[in-house]
């Protein structure tokens, strides 16, 4: 054992003074540096002017080359040092900056605490003053982020039921809001022209109307600045009934960025406003429109997928939404163990831009939507002061229920319309399928009373729900069975008729 301590005593000595030994060689010759011969610049001088005395020019040249180089290195060195000193400086400059920017950012949220504070003081009053102790306080216990026993975990919804029984809103249709389909188109262009210098054509919004009688979904799709959102905005206005623009984001994936969703830690539900646009409908008596703004910069079959299935159902009131899997006392009035009706007096309204930023909308969408193309502005019309209109939602579908019970298809038209879908068949493996076929029925009666032959309603439901597969197929290989199929319209519908179908054939051929 003493062995072994004398000589690991001896290790840690020899070490240290090693170590001791290695400083102090280094410090001695920074100390040669500055106070010995080697910084006697003279003797430098000297030293280089005694040898310079034996050098021939090859000398001379190499002295120059390496003085050059020697000077260079140095000047590196001094921009390399200056830059990382302006570097560090730029860094603590930005640190500082970034405190003080979050010191402000803490202060600003502690007013926002504040404020909501303040405002769900406001609603719980409400609340007591209404009697709606079973609504539930509205609002949140913003410190800690978690729900409080007597309060609702649907904030926004709760906020509707509240508006819902402090403002109440009936809809009552006067004498000079009694107007039929053609009326209701004429009327509308009116007032967006004269009110809110938004101009349309009269095909145009009647496609929007006939669409609202075929699906709760529509798509406005086209080129950019032609009117596709202004369009559904103006409708809200005309029907006294602010439509609500939710942006599509390109990171949408699921339902959950749509509807939002339950947060298991605070056991409150994330609201969207989309979600709040529903539920709001639910109290209303008019036409309620949501438009879902360049709804294919995601994909719209991921984040609409449930409603697209849940809007096939043919009985409205399956038409249901699972948001929480369990009811709670102090759940908004009309959300029903867990799950929201979609009401049947809401239009679900997508603009779509056709480009490299966006997606593809799958046929799996649009056989469920009404597409309609706008493409270029409508021109100036010089319109009359016209007011908004009073229509409740039940008149406006007793309106399309008559057109479409008057209006049906002639014998004609349906026996060439099943001659077509033959043909198609035979020569492009594309059917028309009994959702068509429904579609076909409920658009065009309504596009004929809107004021346009039953051959107009069949040409664009041929043109935007059969020809549109097309852009899915070898078009290259299909150039003759085109022409072909041109040359059929003709034979069953005459060479004047079907002309929206036929510059539709023309533009693929082009685009083939």
């Amino acid at each position: 054992m003493s062995g072994f301590a004398q000589w690991y005593v001896q290790f840690i000595s020899d070490l240290w003074n090693n170590i001791c030994e290695w400083f102090l060689m280094h410090i001695n010759i920074i100390v040669k540096i500055f106070k010995g011969d080697w910084w006697d610049v003279g003797g430098y001088f000297d030293t280089l002017s005694n040898a310079m005395g034996t050098w021939n020019a090859l000398d001379y040249i190499a002295f120059i080359v390496v003085l050059i180089i020697n000077l260079g290195f140095i000047v590196l060195v001094l921009i390399l040092l200056y830059q990382l000193l302006k570097r560090y400086i730029k860094f603590c400059r930005k640190e500082i900056e970034k405190d003080a920017l979050t010191e402000e950012v803490s202060l600003l949220n502690q007013k926002v605490i504040e404020l909501i504070d303040e405002k769900n003081k406001i609603l719980a009053m409400r609340v007591s003053q209404l009697g709606a102790g079973a609504v539930g306080q509205v609002g949140a216990d913003v410190s800690s982020g978690k729900k409080k026993d007597n309060e609702s975990r649907f904030s926004k919804l709760i906020e509707a039921d509240i508006k819902a029984i402090e403002e109440p809103k009936v809809t009552v249709a006067g004498p000079d809001d009694k107007v039929d389909l053609a009326g209701l188109v004429d009327r509308f262009i009116n007032y967006a022209a004269s009110r809110l210098n938004l101009y349309y054509t009269k095909d145009i919004v009647a496609r929007y109307f006939a669409g609202m009688a075929t699906s709760k979904l529509l798509i406005l799709e086209g080129i950019s600045g032609t009117g596709k959102t202004s369009l559904p905005y103006a409708m809200g206005h005309f029907f006294k009934n602010k439509t609500s623009i939710i942006s599509v984001q390109p990171s949408w994936r699921d339902r959950a960025e749509l509807l939002g969703y339950l947060n298991e830690f605070t056991k409150k539900f994330n609201e969207t406003d989309f979600l709040k646009s529903v539920y709001e409908a639910s109290y209303s008596d008019t036409i309620n429109t949501i438009v879902l703004d360049e709804m294919n910069l995601a994909r719209v079959e991921y984040y609409f997928a449930e409603f697209l299935s849940v809007m096939e159902m043919p009985d409205v009131n399956e038409w249901k939404i699972d948001l929480v899997p369990t009811s709670e006392p102090l759940d908004p009035k009309n959300l029903i163990n867990g799950k929201l009706l979609i009401p049947q007096n809401v239009w679900f309204v997508g603009t779509a831009n056709k480009d490299d930023s966006t997606f593809t909308i799958t046929d799996k969408v649009y056989d469920r939507a009404v597409a309609i193309s706008i493409n270029k502005k409508a021109e100036f019309i010089d319109a009359v002061y016209t007011e908004p209109i009073n229509m409740p939602i039940d008149e406006l579908n007793d309106m399309f229920k008559r057109v479409q019970s008057q209006f049906k298809l002639s014998e004609s038209a349906a026996k060439a319309f099943a001659d077509l879908d033959e043909f198609i068949q035979a020569k492009f493996k594309i059917a028309f399928g009994n959702r068509i076929l429904k579609q076909i029925n409920l658009f065009v009666p309504v596009y004929m009373a809107c004021g346009f032959s039953e051959n107009d309603g069949l040409d664009y439901m041929l043109a935007h729900k059969i020809i549109r597969k097309f852009e899915m197929l070898n078009l290259t290989f299909l150039k003759k069975e085109l022409d072909e199929l041109v040359l059929y319209l003709d034979k069953l519908f005459g060479k004047e008729e079907f002309m929206e179908s036929k510059n539709y054939i023309a533009d693929l051929k082009k685009m083939s």
